[in-house]
């Protein structure tokens, strides 16, 4: 048996080709890399990067867009938002922004980050709670 576990010689060599085919690992990919990757045309990309504040790759020195795995992980979410999942720009840029929240409400609650910007979850269930409390009482006066 040879290093790879292959008895056939010939089979080693097909396996050290269709392991060298694989792309490595890289830690930034361009503009043209993440269309392929999702099958999206890089002047979409462009789009989205004025539509989704959360969406911005960083450039390099010659002023090309360089993603990120996070990066990445977005233009998935928001490709799926869209094409998948039918929602509009409007509704998808909403659905991220609830999600993130969601996530930071989360993160706080099991002390593994800092307070989200602005309300902090506690105000924010003590806010759902009095609205609550107040549609109960309408509610009670119109039965």
């Amino acid at each position: 048996m040879t290093e790879l576990g292959v008895q056939n010689p010939g089979q080693e060599k097909e396996i050290r080709r269709i392991k060298l085919k694989r792309p490595p690992e890289k830690l930034y990919y361009s503009i043209s890399e993440i269309g392929e990757m999702v099958t999206v045309p890089p002047y979409v990309l462009r789009f989205w990067e004025k539509e989704f504040p959360t969406l911005r790759p960083k450039k390099n020195r010659a002023g090309n867009r360089t993603y990120q795995r996070k990066d990445i992980e977005q233009v998935v979410r928001i490709r799926d938002l869209l094409y998948k999942e039918g929602y509009t720009i409007l509704g998808a840029r909403h659905k991220m922004k609830c999600d993130r929240g969601r996530d930071e409400c989360a993160a706080h609650a099991e002390g593994t980050e800092a307070a989200p910007a602005g309300d902090s979850c506690q105000q924010l269930r003590r806010e759902l709670h009095e609205i609550r409390r107040e549609v109960e009482e309408l509610i009670e006066l119109f039965s």
